[in-house]
């Protein structure tokens, strides 16, 4: 199994627009962005990295893998 790289919520919401997500408004510290594929949710907390847990969870709420997410970087 490939291991989760380490990201923030800023760069996982950069990866995820370069792959045609769209941040489709934002209610606190929450980016809600959506996609043909699905639509998640992304914590954006200043200086707090995603946990492994949570990054897996909104990967399969867009139903992407861990290698193409690797692959966008």
């Amino acid at each position: 199994m490939t291991r989760v790289p380490r990201l923030k919520g800023k760069e996982l919401i950069r990866i995820l627009e370069k792959l045609r997500f769209e941040v489709v408004r934002t209610s606190g510290s929450h980016s809600f962005l959506r996609h043909l594929d699905g639509e998640t949710t992304v914590p954006v907390h200043s200086g707090e990295v995603l946990g492994p847990g949570l990054l897996r969870s909104i990967l399969r709420d867009v139903e992407l893998v861990v290698d193409d997410l690797l692959c966008s970087l």
